[in-house]
């Protein structure tokens, strides 16, 4: 992993903590979204998710959901597979 990479810690239902790694992030009609991974390293395969903040801008802590609509996912996955586009990261839906 480069140090570049973010990652971020979320808690799940049963109160787990899972670790995600950022590979891209946009802002489309005022709304952060981030394409995640639970791959540790390049070389891993993993899961990628697409994550939305729906945090209000003056709270300290980010709310992130996973993205379940079929359309929004089809959507994003494009913007997102563009942003990456030449940067080494393939993505699969």
């Amino acid at each position: 992993m480069n140090s570049e990479e973010k990652k971020i810690t979320l808690a799940t239902d049963t109160g787990e903590s899972v670790d995600f790694f950022v590979l891209e992030e946009t802002r489309i009609n005022g709304m952060n979204y981030l394409l995640v991974t639970d791959a540790a390293d390049d070389d891993e395969e993993g899961e990628c998710y697409i994550l939305k903040d729906l945090s209000k801008r003056e709270e300290s802590d980010a709310l992130y959901e996973f993205v379940e609509d079929d359309n929004e996912i089809d959507y994003l996955f494009k913007i997102f597979s563009e942003l990456l586009d030449g940067a080494g990261v393939d993505i699969e839906k």
